[in-house]
């Protein structure tokens, strides 16, 4: 879930910060790096703890419900249909997922009473639902495809959720294509009955990447003047003051990349940033970043600047 990527998002939004008035220390900075890695895992919790409300409210409704029967009011049959999809019911019990909302202070569902029950009647009457609720006594694996399908159609794209996650914290709005993904491959992993195919994620097995956006971050703050002069002679048809802010940050951590860390090859470092530019900056940002990078890259490789290390690494 976490990619280098990713990492060089989060750089690239301290670096950002940093130069827009949050005028942060270089520890200060690394720790918001840390911790913006760790909030990508907070935000896959709470996309699991949504699964989980789902299915609470269903089992809180439902009981209800059962007391209520010699009433006159309607039984919805909705409710335990909800409560028999077995991959949900997994997520819902698993005793991990409990434990990560109650150790990170995600509860925030818990509170929106009133948006999950409108989730469930969204949910229940899509037809994505009626048509799988039509099936008869589905496998794991059909429930399964639902699931998957119910996230991917019905849940993400709620305009309400998207509001929800915004306002709880804004870079998750970055993050949310990447965990949501993630979510999915691990929703196509669940097996029957095996509590244990719930992965959550491990940010020490992370730590080495974290450690490289740490480091870049450092590089790029400590040698801003120096990067800035590197391209500074490199733009003629372009006006200094009119290059777009994130354009310059970018171009910059791509050059402390380039310079400083011998283990990743240039041509890697090149896509990187330009696909960081199409995602983050203006439209005619790509074409100048390629244009500026890839005349550095030529400049240092003729003057040996870029000492890279292993095999290949200078193609």
């Amino acid at each position: 879930m976490l990619t280098r990527r990713q990492i060089r998002v989060k750089v690239m939004q301290a670096v950002y910060a940093h130069y827009n008035g949050n005028h942060q220390s270089l520890k200060e900075g690394g720790a918001a790096i840390k911790k913006s890695c760790l909030d990508m895992v907070n935000l896959y919790t709470t996309n699991l703890a949504l699964f989980k409300a789902l299915w609470d409210f269903s089992a809180q409704q439902h009981k209800i419900q059962s007391k209520e029967r010699k009433s006159d009011n309607p039984i919805n049959e909705d409710y335990p249909f909800i409560l028999s999809i077995e991959p949900l019911a997994l997520i819902a019990k698993h005793p991990y997922v409990a434990q990560k909302i109650e150790s990170n202070k995600l509860t925030i569902w818990e509170m929106e009473f009133d948006y999950i029950r409108l989730l469930f009647n969204t949910i229940t009457s899509s037809p994505l639902y009626l048509e799988f609720k039509a099936k008869e006594s589905p496998s794991f694996k059909t429930q399964q495809n639902f699931l998957m399908k119910l996230f991917k159609d019905v849940i993400a794209p709620d305009e309400r959720l998207f509001r929800f996650i915004e306002d709880l914290n804004m870079q998750w709005v970055d993050d949310l294509p990447i965990v949501n993904t993630y979510l999915l491959k691990q929703l196509r992993k669940l097996r029957e009955d095996d509590m244990s195919s719930l992965v959550f994620p491990d940010l020490s097995q992370k730590q080495e990447d974290i450690d490289f956006g740490i480091g870049l971050f450092e590089k790029v703050i400590v040698n801003e003047e120096s990067l800035q002069k590197e391209f500074s002679g490199k733009t003629p048809n372009w006006d200094p003051d009119r290059i777009a802010t994130l354009d310059s940050i970018l171009i910059k951590i791509a050059i402390a990349e380039l310079i400083y860390f011998k283990e990743i090859p240039p041509k890697v470092t090149l896509n990187e940033y330009l696909e960081l530019a199409k995602e983050y900056s203006t439209p005619k940002s790509n074409q100048f970043i390629n244009g500026v990078l890839d005349s550095l890259v030529k400049e240092y490789a003729k003057n040996d600047r870029l000492n890279k290390e292993g095999r290949g690494l200078l193609e």
